[in-house]
């Protein structure tokens, strides 16, 4: 307990906006190589910005309320379209990201529209929080993998990204995840590309695990690529082939393949929806991303491309409950209304009687005014 509880709280200290902040229980010092490939400022619309065009869903919502937790290989602090809300290096080497790719992914899910920049994120009004668990691109401690996801969790993320796979049975792994899962955490993670030792693929984790956004790799064609793991359990497909995104050194990064970028597609999707919709659970937020994509593809390909605008927009009676029959009405009580008397014959042929007696009656008397005067002037002469 009171190792856990030092760990919590030297986390605390490092998730912070103040850059220069480190931790003292962690001893900082470089890794053994820490030289990004070098990145370009030349680059263009990617494919997959058309084919989500998530700028449709901003006027709606661009995340914002919502902190996306980035478990990778840390993220360029100096990058003018990133800004974090926090950050940790659970590594001990510093927070510089010596590999860019926990840079591309978190620019991915949230760099900022800037004008003339033809890159931009999914969901750019999030808070960013930066977990360093690697020096090396795909890899890392399973140890530190799990202190990050527990980390996260404590500290209130609302999506946490892994684009880090593991093989089933890493201590702790799975606890981890449950943790997160029960503390209303979407995760999101990279099915992967793991293969025994025979070369047929293997499922890779966390993805492979019940109540985890698994995510594969799509083409430019919508089709799952080659290198996607159809091995794991996949939930939707992202882009993840010939993508653009940040890279450390202020610049961009082209070209980028695999289902680590098309984890953070979703991710940020998945950021969309909780700031639309705040009160669904994780477990919804799933559901909806999965209910609302374009279609399976095939093996590997789970509900096809994750859609933001359909995530965002469409209206899922699920969510409601079940639709209910109105309930049928009671009858009304039989002595409500009053019935109608039978038809009463002998007065209708009395009254018929009394009133032709009237009539001539009414006859007889004008017969009488008419005639009597006539007589008189005759004097009643008869002939």
């Amino acid at each position: 307990m009171i190792g856990r509880g030092l760990l919590a709280g030297v986390l605390a200290l490092q998730i912070v906006a103040v850059p220069a902040l480190t931790t003292p229980a962690l001893a900082v010092g470089a890794p053994e190589k820490c030289d990004p490939p070098r990145g370009t400022m030349a680059i263009a619309e990617s494919w997959a910005q058309r084919r989500l065009d998530p700028k449709r869903v901003w006027p709606i919502t661009s995340g914002q309320g919502v902190t996306v937790a980035v478990v990778d290989s840390g993220v360029d602090l100096d990058h003018p379209q990133l800004r974090l809300a926090g950050k940790a290096d659970l590594t001990g080497t510093g927070f510089r990201d010596c590999v860019g790719h926990g840079t591309a992914v978190a620019g991915i899910i949230g760099a900022r529209w800037t004008k003339g920049v033809a890159f931009y994120g999914v969901a750019p009004g999030v808070r960013l929080l930066s977990f360093k668990q690697a020096n090396e691109e795909h890899r890392g401690d399973p140890e530190l993998l799990v202190k990050a996801i527990r980390a996260a969790t404590d500290l209130k993320a609302d999506v946490i990204n892994i684009s880090i796979t593991m093989e089933d049975g890493t201590p702790g792994l799975k606890a981890a995840i449950d943790y997160a899962l029960r503390n209303n955490v979407v995760v999101v993670a990279a099915a992967g590309n793991i293969k025994k030792e025979d070369g047929t693929p293997a499922p890779a984790y966390p993805a492979g695990y019940p109540g985890v956004i698994s995510v594969g790799s799509a083409g430019p064609d919508g089709r799952r690529t080659d290198f996607s793991n159809a091995a794991t359990p996949v939930s939707v497909i992202g882009p993840g082939a010939g993508l653009v995104s940040t890279w450390p050194g202020k610049a961009y990064a082209t070209d980028l393949n695999g289902t680590s970028y098309a984890a953070p597609y979703v991710a940020g999707v998945a950021a969309l929806v909780r700031a639309r919709f705040p009160h669904l659970g994780q477990e919804q937020v799933r559901r909806r991303i999965m209910q609302t994509a374009d279609g399976a593809g095939g093996e590997g390909t789970g509900a096809g491309m994750v859609n933001p605008l359909l995530a965002v927009t469409a209206i899922l009676p699920s969510e409601n409950g079940p639709a209910l029959a109105p309930p049928v009405a009671t009858p009304l009580p039989a002595d409500v209304v009053s019935k109608v008397p039978p038809t009463d014959h002998d007065a209708i042929r009395l009254a018929l009687i009394l009133g032709a007696g009237a009539l001539a009656g009414i006859g007889l008397v004008v017969a009488a005014r008419i005639l009597v005067p006539m007589g008189r002037r005759r004097a009643w002469r008869v002939h």
